[in-house]
């Protein structure tokens, strides 16, 4: 589905990513794991559109998205939870909720809301409430719910635990878990390496803007340098 081939990402003279060639397929889930600055977030901009990439090709399904728009990207079939969470504020949940459809032209936002609203029923009880005065949890679910009202070929996770209760981080592992098995394909960014090897069907390692490993989450958990790094034994 998404191929990456030699990406080279720079901010001004500084190049943060050398040359990575990646891929994911069709109902797989991928994670980029590694040490906060090795790339990986950078990696995920480019392909989204938010930055522009250097050198390279990215390709969506055969089809040369590279340096596309931010929503172009969406409206070819990727869509990204972003860090942070990054919710409108001062829009209710349901207006946030609205606005992750806004590149649709179908008549079924309302029906996919409601099925948003089933997946995640706090965001029925917030519904019409601020989305800024959501706890941090509700907030990661608000903005994975608005991704997927985009209907994404492609969903991207960029560090979906961040800052998160030790709690709250199984749920959203949990909730990723559940999309997959929804048929979505998956693009995952995340710190808390443990989970996103459980997760991954494959993954890459970054250490300063390379891939140095890759491997299936299974092999890579077994991995003892990654062990060592990234597991904690």
């Amino acid at each position: 589905m998404l191929e990456v081939n030699d990406l080279r990402v720079a901010y001004g003279a500084i190049e943060v990513v050398h040359g990575i060639t990646l891929n994911v397929q069709a109902g797989e889930c991928v994670a980029l794991v590694g040490a906060n600055g090795a790339g990986k977030s950078s990696t995920l901009k480019a392909i989204c559109g938010l930055i522009p990439a250097k050198s390279g090709r990215i390709s969506l399904e055969g089809r040369d998205i590279t340096n596309a728009s931010g929503h172009a990207i969406v409206k070819a079939g990727i869509t990204m939870c972003p860090e942070g969470r990054q919710v409108f504020p001062q829009m209710s949940v349901l207006q946030n909720l609205a606005m992750g459809a806004y590149a649709r032209r179908d008549a079924e936002q309302a029906s996919d809301i409601d099925e948003m609203m089933d997946m995640f029923p706090i965001l029925r009880d917030r519904a019409g409430q601020a989305a800024g005065t959501l706890s941090g949890g509700e907030q990661e679910m608000l903005a994975i719910a608005r991704a997927l009202m985009a209907r994404p070929r492609l969903c991207i996770f960029d560090e979906p635990s961040l800052g998160l209760a030790p709690k709250i981080v199984a749920e959203v592992g949990a909730t990723i878990d559940r999309i997959k098995k929804m048929g979505k394909t998956i693009l995952l960014v995340e710190q808390n390496a443990a989970m996103a090897l459980r997760l991954a069907d494959r993954a890459y390692l970054f250490e300063a803007g390379e891939i140095v490993l890759t491997g299936t989450g299974a092999e890579l958990q077994k991995h003892p340098e990654v062990a060592k790094a990234y597991l904690g034994h």
